[in-house]
């Protein structure tokens, strides 16, 4: 029996490499699970200007194959995105007479923030369409997101991963030919509300302040194309693909609670919104097993207010076969 983990690692290699390398895609999931009893460790790093300073994240992301069609992702992350608590000129009043009148408004940017553990996100896909066929396929996933975050974030768009705890869930659909891969991804996230005491900006006790972020639709497109080899003659070519993803957000406005009274809004990150962004990206893969991924994202239709553009990104990413 000692050939046979060299056995399973040669038909891991034959039977994903050639196929699947161009649906690896830089950002988002595709349809295709990560081989059964399979461990991989992904090194995530994201960065943008934020007027005169530099924003960025640091993830790390373990994955592993349950079975042949459920693959399982937890990730943990840290970044300079928020404060400790809400920023203090997010809420402002004026006085009409005897009466004090409480609203928020649109907080600085450029405010530097120290580096903040975020917390933690799981993500699982399970693939229940599978239709192979010789150089190709076309599979359908469902899957499912939760994450547990405590971070101040002061913008109605959630973000799972980074901004925002709760949980989302949708469906995952692949299409793959020769060198070619397009995937498409659509789904709900419903984030959890943050909650704090904030100043009384009146000079009294501190008052309970909780926002509750808007549910957002997503709606993700990727393309992806094999560069090189056009033909496999050796499982340890280097591999070239290029990228070309879209990520579409659709989110409800926030509302922020004070002292059991919700507040009038000015701030235009905390009012509904949506926008698509576009991602073209390269990728190396290395001995049939190492990843290294380079994008780079940029507004197209509509503004994020969680983030500015350019957005660059970068990731490695290595999976260990038992043995």
């Amino acid at each position: 029996m000692k050939g046979k983990p060299v056995l399973i690692y040669l038909f891991l290699i034959i039977g994903v490499k050639p196929c699947v390398s161009q649906e690896l895609f830089p950002l988002n999931e595709s349809a295709s699970s990560v081989p059964k009893n399979v461990f991989g460790l992904r090194v995530l790093n994201q960065n943008y200007k934020e007027v005169n300073l530099t924003r960025s994240m640091y993830a790390i992301r373990a994955m592993y194959g349950v079975t042949s069609k459920l693959s399982v992702l937890l990730t943990g992350s840290i970044s300079n995105h928020h404060d400790r608590k809400l920023p203090r000129d997010l809420i402002n009043h004026t006085h009409v007479g005897n009466q004090t009148n409480y609203y928020t408004q649109s907080p600085k940017r450029g405010v530097v923030y120290p580096y903040l553990f975020s917390g933690v996100h799981f993500f699982a896909k399970y693939r229940f369409v599978s239709i192979d066929k010789k150089n190709g396929h076309f599979r359908i996933a469902g899957y499912g997101e939760w994450s547990k975050l405590a971070v101040a974030h002061d913008e109605a768009e959630p973000n799972l991963m980074d901004d925002t705890g709760g949980f989302g869930y949708g469906v995952i659909t692949t299409f793959l030919k020769n060198r070619f891969a397009v995937s498409l991804t659509g789904g709900l996230i419903k984030p959890d509300s943050y909650s704090e005491t904030q100043p009384d900006i009146t000079g009294g006790p501190d008052l309970p302040t909780t926002i509750y972020f808007g549910d957002a639709i997503r709606y993700d497109l990727s393309f992806g194309y094999r560069l090189a080899p056009k033909h496999y003659t050796d499982y340890d070519q280097p591999n070239w693909n290029i990228y070309l993803e879209f990520r579409g957000r659709k989110y409800d406005a926030a509302k922020v609670i004070q002292n059991g009274v919700e507040l009038a809004s000015n701030s235009i990150p905390l009012a509904a919104g949506s926008y698509i962004e576009v991602h073209p990206g390269i990728q190396r893969i290395v001995k049939s097993n190492l990843r290294i991924d380079f994008s780079v994202g940029l507004s197209l239709v509509g503004n994020s207010y969680v983030r500015f553009t350019p957005i660059w990104e970068l990731g490695i990413q290595r999976y260990f076969y038992r043995k």
